[in-house]
């Protein structure tokens, strides 16, 4: 078995991957989530480019901004949407940067194209909770349904895509050895 992994570049991938995304996970879990507020800062900023989204759509928004577990947005007339701290993308963060970590291609590409691809997740994310807001103002029975699967759905194709991207652009500049 210890032979195989050096030799083959996806058991090397999935294995590494794997490895360096559970650290994260631990890391985010336990130390970022239950002692610092960067991942209510980070909602805070979610709830307010969806603000200026919906206000710039028209609509007349109220939100509530706590430190610790209450953050809401919402459209005047609903209940508003609730953005925790698993709807914050944080964890597709580093998901999206390990995979691109991971697979094979010059470093130089990396420290560009990790970035860019963070802000096309967070845009959307914004985008999402923008979306979920007017569902819950115009049809809040549609709401559950689209939070848990047309939005994640959604999210991690754009997290594939954004991953064929690099492998198909810059991972093959470097071929694989497989064998």
């Amino acid at each position: 078995m210890k032979a195989l992994i050096p030799k083959n570049a996806f058991v090397r991938f999935i294995v590494s991957s794997s490895l360096l995304y559970l650290c994260f996970y631990l890391i985010y879990q336990f130390v970022v989530k239950k002692y610092t507020y960067y991942d209510q800062r980070f909602i805070g900023s979610i709830i307010n480019g969806a603000d200026i989204v919906l206000k710039g759509l028209g609509y007349t928004t109220f939100k509530m901004l706590q430190d610790v577990d209450l953050q809401v947005i919402g459209i005047d007339g609903s209940g508003g949407v609730w953005v925790g701290s698993n709807c914050n993308a944080i964890t597709l963060f580093g998901l999206f940067s390990i995979f691109i970590l991971c697979y094979p291609g010059h470093q130089r590409s990396k420290l560009w194209f990790i970035p860019a691809g963070i802000l096309v997740i967070h845009l959307l994310n914004i985008l999402r909770v923008v979306i979920l807001a007017i569902i819950a103002r115009s049809a809040p029975q549609w709401l559950d349904f689209n939070h848990t699967y047309t939005f994640t759905i959604l999210i991690y194709a754009v997290i594939f895509g954004l991953w064929m991207v690099w492998i198909n652009t810059f991972a093959n500049r470097n071929k694989i050895k497989t064998g």
